[in-house]
């Protein structure tokens, strides 16, 4: 279960009261930066759910970010659906297709799980790549946004769509919380502690895994179609392997098992990735490396080290922590 602890909350006020700020004090620059880092937030929170608190390390998350992308631009452009109801069809279709993939992949175990998530993810790619009718390696431009004019929010306006992305990170985590605190997420845990003894006990594992999947996949495919919002355009580049190895560097450098953690993560590494880019192009060498002096600090990531720095100052607080 999640402990919903001082830490997790402090931090999670801080990034979203700093990320709501930011939105209306930075530059263009800035406010595309924060977008960005919103719903790569929300995507490593899904990762975090699967991986950190379910135990399912999957390195093909990235198909259903793609694919809720992809399957919004086709619904808004093609069909002409409305961006809600374009939003909720690609949120469900993703949910679905992880209830199946998780269903499948759950029956495997240690790398032969992680190499089968690749594989569908691999070819979730190449059929969309290669696939001229929704414009293969070309993409799709033309990506309509949400209309929310009748409310008074222009979401056009770059100020105000980064901080709709920050608000949409915020209800994501809380949707998280809720669900890691409810029988369902304790029975997650458990099975993540001891599979065997859940499995003693009687719980339908797969049945769980399945539906573990189903929820990450139903927000990574909720994130991809932010994500299509954001740059109004999809390519192939948003189911890409790289993508799910991206996300996982931001699961672990922010925490795993902490879920404010990879939302920190995310802030993080996509600040690194664009000021470093702008020196070289192996700017995942640098982000490399600072990824394993962080694992070799500890492995617990930066939401580990913060709770580290808070354990050790409530100690000096404490009679004779000095002398300690």
């Amino acid at each position: 279960m999640l402990r919903l602890d001082g830490l997790r909350l402090v931090l999670a006020i801080v990034l979203f009261a700093g990320g709501c700020g930011y939105a209306f004090t930075s530059d263009f620059f800035g406010k595309e930066l924060l977008a960005e880092i919103a719903i790569f937030a929300i995507l490593a929170m899904s990762l975090d759910f699967l991986a950190g608190f379910a135990g399912m390390v999957s390195l093909g998350h990235a198909a259903f970010y793609g694919a809720g992308a992809y399957i919004y631009a086709l619904l808004s452009i093609w069909q002409d659906w409305g961006a809600p109801m374009a939003m909720l069809a690609a949120t469900l279709f993703c949910g679905g297709a992880g209830w199946v993939i998780g269903a499948v992949t759950s029956r495997t175990q240690g790398i032969f799980f992680i190499m089968a998530t690749l594989a569908f993810g691999q070819m979730a790619y190449v059929y969309v790549f290669e696939n001229r009718a929704i414009g293969g390696d070309d993409g799709m431009s033309g990506v309509p946004r949400l209309d929310l004019s009748g409310i008074g929010i222009d979401l056009n306006d770059p100020s105000i769509f980064a901080c709709f992305l920050v608000v949409m990170a915020g209800l994501v985590f809380v949707l998280f919380v809720w669900l890691l605190r409810s029988g369902f997420g304790r029975a997650l845990v458990g099975m993540h502690r001891n599979e065997a003894r859940m499995r003693a006990l009687g719980l339908p594992l797969i049945r769980y895994k399945a539906a573990a999947f189903a929820v990450a996949g139903a927000v990574a495919g909720f994130a991809g179609t932010l994500g299509a919002q954001h740059s109004m355009f999809v390519s192939p580049d948003y189911l890409h392997w790289t993508n799910s190895g991206l996300v996982l560097v931001i699961v672990i450098l922010g925490g795993l098992e902490s879920l404010i953690g990879p939302a920190l993560g995310a802030a993080v590494v996509i600040a690194l990735k664009h000021e470093i880019s702008t020196h070289t192009e192996h700017w995942a060498f640098f982000v490399g490396l600072f990824l394993i002096v962080a694992v070799l600090a500890g492995g617990k990531g930066l939401y580990g080290l913060l709770a580290s720095v808070r354990d050790w100052a409530a100690a000096k607080r404490q009679p004779g922590g000095g002398d300690a």
